[in-house]
């Protein structure tokens, strides 16, 4: 299902992307925090949000932004620029929106058929951002 870079900004919004995104960044996390083995779901639960959260997103895409190549880059800012007013009440607006960048990126590595990038992306963060045994 590859598909070209001029094919995905064509067709698809940063949006469209971010929620893609979302679930595909969410399932490289699930896949991660089961790494280990087996455990009890509540303790998967908690490892969870130390990497889905808007919060912990934006922290990783201060991990990210220097090794990203500039199809990357640009798929990245296109997401966080695309966000709206709105954002929970877990995070700050600049979070939400680095968040919804960090998903657009993953959405559209995700579609393009980059799925290695993306969990080479993804391992680089999670041990950069967990290095001090968060």
């Amino acid at each position: 299902m590859e598909k070209s870079v001029e094919f995905i900004k064509r067709n698809y919004s940063p949006l469209v992307l971010a929620y893609l995104g979302d679930s595909y960044y969410e399932t490289l996390a699930r896949e991660f925090v089961i790494s280990d083995g087996d455990c009890l779901v509540s303790k998967l639960n908690e490892s969870i949000k130390k990497i889905i959260t808007a919060v912990s997103q934006s922290r990783i895409v201060d991990i990210l932004i220097p090794i990203l190549n500039e199809t990357e880059l640009w798929f990245y800012k296109s997401g966080r620029n695309s966000g709206g007013s709105r954002h929970p009440k877990s995070a700050e607006a600049v979070q939400y929106r680095r968040a919804t960048g960090l998903e657009c990126l993953f959405g559209y590595l995700y579609l393009s058929g980059n799925q290695e990038r993306a969990r080479e992306l993804f391992n680089y963060a999670i041990s950069g951002a967990f290095a001090d045994g968060e």
